[in-house]
């Protein structure tokens, strides 16, 4: 399977690839343009009523995501059969439905070949229309993209020159430094250089499997602007979610298995990987060479999505499927990358980026940016001065991005634990930096 698919699939609207507008998942009027078989909606509405109990024809569509009107004469259908029964009637022509013995006993079928129960899923091929429409490779963030995008971090002029090229790659790159200076902060502002949101399915389906693609844990869903109802329903396909492009981090915890479609044997439910929860936004590695696995694992498992921009992961039942591999993926680690990769490797990801000290404007800067933001009313120029002379350069210490606030929460923990006024004073410095120097 490829990620190139026609503009319009199963009521996928692919606005955004025809330079119309930004991509919007059509909302479906019918289970035919939903792209699943009856069989499939048919199996969600019984294993609902099995936990529900009853339920309005319009509350199972709402739980499953569908539109309504084809809903009563679907469940109709089923009653004819006896599959469901009337429990009760509703408004606006509705009823509550219960299942009878012979739904109950084919709702055991339908969860003993899987126990997924919630929003429909959605087929695979809309997924892969779904990324070529909002593909970070068409995003060119401009310089004015990178300035409002790290507004909160002061970077210097060089850094700006090297990550610009980088961001508008759209391939991988290594951010490595000392530590302290900013390479995973660095590294989460870079998704917002791109576009700001993207639509995903909340769950695929693909071979006849479930993968669960949405996660509340690494995806931050934006709020509808409107309250809903009605006529909100018409806008887009309630199975999609609208959230802010990912960043996903990963740090030492990472293990190879994290990379590979989790299939749950007693639910028959998989829950995707991380890379593919990162489509269209941003992968950091976090602490990279700290993994349980060997980077050279890691990075095998790697060299061809990051050559093809695209991956292939197995499914429960043997088949493998091809997935694209459409991120910014970042490896950030505290050593120099060629200790830990090969020049084959170094090729695959051409940008390098060092995180370099602060010089000292640029952290004397960064007090004066953190002191307001830690309750400080003013910064004393004095205080700073001795900070500097008496805990830096009379001993040669190198200055750290992290520093000024670390020692300004040192300061104002003291401060306030004594009952004393927010003040920057050579004293309050001399506190903070014999607990915070003592073993560095």
């Amino acid at each position: 399977m490829g990620i190139s698919a026609p503009s319009v699939v199963s009521g996928v609207t692919l606005s955004g690839s025809n330079g119309k507008g930004p991509f919007l998942p059509k909302a479906v009027s019918s289970f035919e343009e939903t792209g699943l078989s009856h069989a499939i909606i048919e199996g969600l509405v019984l294993k609902f009523l099995v936990n529900a109990g009853t339920a309005t024809g319009r509350r199972i569509a709402a739980e499953l995501g569908l539109p309504f009107g084809p809903f009563p004469d679907f469940l109709r259908q089923l009653k004819n059969q006896q599959i469901v029964a009337y429990a009760n009637s509703a408004t606006a022509n509705d009823y509550l439905y219960s299942l009878t013995d012979a739904g109950r006993m084919r709702a055991k079928l339908a969860f003993d070949e899987c126990a997924y129960v919630g929003t429909a899923p959605v087929p695979f091929q809309d997924y892969l229309a779904s990324v070529t429409a909002q593909t970070i490779t068409t995003e060119h963030p401009r310089e004015e993209d990178l300035r409002r995008a790290f507004s909160d971090l002061l970077i210097s002029d060089e850094i700006f020159a090297m990550l610009g090229p980088a961001i508008n790659s759209g391939r991988g790159m290594f951010l490595y430094g000392y530590p302290g200076n900013g390479k995973t902060s660095i590294a989460e502002r870079i998704t917002r250089c791109f576009g700001s949101t993207v639509w995903i399915p909340r769950v695929l389906t693909v071979e006849g499997q479930i993968i669960k693609l949405f996660d509340m844990a690494n995806h931050e869903p934006i709020e509808q602007d409107s309250p809903g109802g009605l006529l909100d329903d018409l806008k887009h396909d309630r199975r999609w979610v609208h959230i802010r492009r990912p960043t996903i981090v990963a740090g030492g915890e990472l293990r190879m298995e994290d990379l590979e479609l989790h299939y749950d044997p007693t639910t028959k439910v998989s829950e995707a990987p991380l890379q593919l929860k990162s489509n269209l936004g941003t992968f950091l590695i976090d602490d990279f060479g700290r993994q349980r696995m060997q980077p050279v694992e890691l990075l095998n498992r790697w060299i061809v999505p990051l050559e093809k921009r695209y991956d292939f992961l197995s499914l429960a039942n043997g088949k493998k499927i091809r997935v694209p591999f459409d991120q910014l993926i970042l490896f950030s680690t505290n050593l120099e990358p060629k200790q830990l990769v090969d020049e084959a490797f170094l090729r695959r990801i051409p940008y390098k980026i060092q995180a370099m000290d602060p010089t000292e404007p640029m952290f004397r800067k960064m007090i004066e940016i953190f002191a307001p933001k830690l309750g400080f009313g003013s910064v004393d120029t004095s205080a700073v001065d001795y900070l500097v002379e008496r805990h830096y350069q009379s001993c040669g210490r190198p200055f750290r991005c992290c520093q000024p606030r670390d020692l300004l929460l040192q300061v104002r923990n003291y401060c306030v634990y004594n009952g004393l006024p927010l003040e920057l004073k050579p004293e309050y410095f001399d506190f903070a930096a014999r607990n915070y120097f003592t073993v560095m």
